[in-house]
């Protein structure tokens, strides 16, 4: 049986806090078929890649590796975080492109490929993940590693017009042909891609969703949307009803409806639009004061990066121009809080809340949304208002959809939320609901697994399991 080889810019070590599903995902292919998970140990030391720091649980293999100051300040904080993300979340005007950060990139990259392609076996398959180590493959094969690499990217694609716009594009992008699969979250990333190939790199389409490049390397690219473990969020959520934390959240809110939001301090997250829409209900609906309040939970994150510093005190100055504009003694519009909370609390948050609003201005997915449906209790579920540029609302059609700009209709949404009969939440969770079972994480891990392993048919859908599909 082949060993899988899962390779990330870090490494969810084993008696170390889990947050998110990918660790989970990971943990649990790796113990099914044995393997090997590599990437960055967290630590910063005098050279890249000097030691491996070896670490084996059960039949998995943890190795990782330490990096220098400069190598994660070009690497990771520079070329990752600064050109990258903001591209990638259709942020152009952010994008602060600098040469020795893309060197930088490139640098741990090679790093990376001469440190694992020393650790591989003939039959391993590899899975790679996200836009961090996207040129990854290509320096495999440089160093002549011939096994199946694929490979997923876990935020949006933009389109080949803004990818055009990084210099040195090619350099970055054209290494995807060396994957055997790119995985992406939505159609819309996928006609991303496949545009930047055909149109700026010369490619040609194939049948079964394949790509030949320029060079005559034949890839394939498909749509995996990642999810959750739906069955784990429903019964945190169960369990956390009685909880300590959830009973002062509920004292504290008394009868009054509550809004949750839950993100990573992040400019694609749209948090100061989040609160002036949230703002623009308290004005247009007077009623509404008093009645209802808006919990925030928003983790700071890369406070090294100036953008994300200058994020937080506008947020901080917006929620106390709205609660000095319209809080009363005994009630605050909005709960700002920068920490971060035990999946378990959260589930329980999600489970007291009216209203999930999810609005980011761009997501590759967003698993909150997700997280949100699945917590509900189904006989009293909440709302779900989500942002239409979310990966999430290709599948959580029976959401609000909102244009996160549009204050109006955010406004609009949550009022309508608020006001919704019991028997339309309950028809538009179950649908959601449904979507959730069919696709949660272990669903999504198998099929991008599958298709990555398994020869193409002549009809993709033949060997890829729904909801995933292929271009063709």
């Amino acid at each position: 049986m082949s060993r899988l080889v899962v390779i990330s810019n870090r490494v969810a070590l084993p008696k170390q806090t889990q947050t998110g599903g990918l660790a989970s995902a990971m943990n649990a292919a790796l113990q099914e078929m044995g393997g090997l998970w590599f990437g960055w140990s967290g630590n910063i030391a005098a050279e890249t890649g000097k030691e491996l720091h070896e670490v084996q649980e059960g039949n998995i293999s943890y190795a990782t590796i330490d990096m220098s100051k400069a190598d994660h300040d070009d690497y990771y904080s520079g070329f990752a975080n600064r050109a990258l993300w903001p591209l990638f979340h259709y942020r152009g005007d952010l994008v602060d492109y600098r040469r020795d950060h893309l060197e930088g990139y490139l640098r741990v990259n090679r790093a990376f490929a001469k440190r694992v392609a020393k650790l591989l076996r003939k039959d391993d398959i590899v899975w790679v993940h996200d836009y961090h180590l996207i040129p990854l493959a290509a320096m495999l094969r440089e160093l002549g590693v011939e096994n199946r690499i694929g490979f997923f990217l876990h935020t949006p694609l933009p389109a080949a017009g803004l990818l055009i716009t990084l210099p040195r594009h090619r350099e970055i992008l054209e290494p995807l042909a060396s994957y055997d699969l790119v995985g992406v979250h939505t159609q819309r990333d996928l006609r991303a891609l496949e545009d930047y190939f055909l149109h700026e790199l010369g490619a040609a389409m194939r049948t079964g969703g394949r790509i030949r490049a320029a060079n005559g390397r034949i890839f394939r690219a498909g749509v995996f949307p990642i999810s959750i473990d739906t069955a784990e969020a429903v019964e945190l959520a169960h369990r956390a009803e009685d909880s300590g934390a959830v009973a002062k959240l509920k004292a504290s809110i008394d009868d009054r409806a509550l809004i949750i939001g839950v993100d990573r301090l992040d400019y694609s997250k749209g948090l100061p639009e989040r609160f002036e829409g949230f703002a623009r209900l308290l004005r247009d609906h007077k009623e509404m004061r008093g009645r209802v309040s808006l919990l925030q939970i928003a983790p700071p994150s890369r406070s090294d990066v100036p953008e994300y510093r200058s994020l937080r005190r506008e947020l901080e100055r917006s929620a106390g121009h709205i609660n000095g504009q319209y809080a009363e003694p005994d009630w605050v519009p909005i709960r700002y809080v920068n920490k971060s909370f035990a999946h378990k609390v959260l589930a329980g948050y999600f489970r007291v809340a009216k209203v999930g609003l999810v609005t980011p201005l761009r997501d590759g997915m967003n698993l909150v949304a997700k997280e949100y449906v699945a917590c509900q209790d189904p006989q009293d579920p909440g709302v779900l208002v989500l942002s239409r540029f979310a990966g999430a609302a290709q599948e959580l059609d029976a959401a609000l959809l909102v244009n996160p700009s549009d204050l109006d209709e955010v406004s609009e949404a949550l009022k309508r939320a608020l006001e919704m009969p019991l028997k339309e939440r309950r028809m538009r969770w179950q649908s959601m609901m449904d979507v959730l079972e069919r696709n949660d994480i272990t669903t999504w891990r198998n099929a991008f697994l599958h298709a990555l392993t398994e020869p193409p048919k002549v009809k993709p859908e033949i060997y890829v399991p729904s909801p995933v599909t292929l271009s063709s």
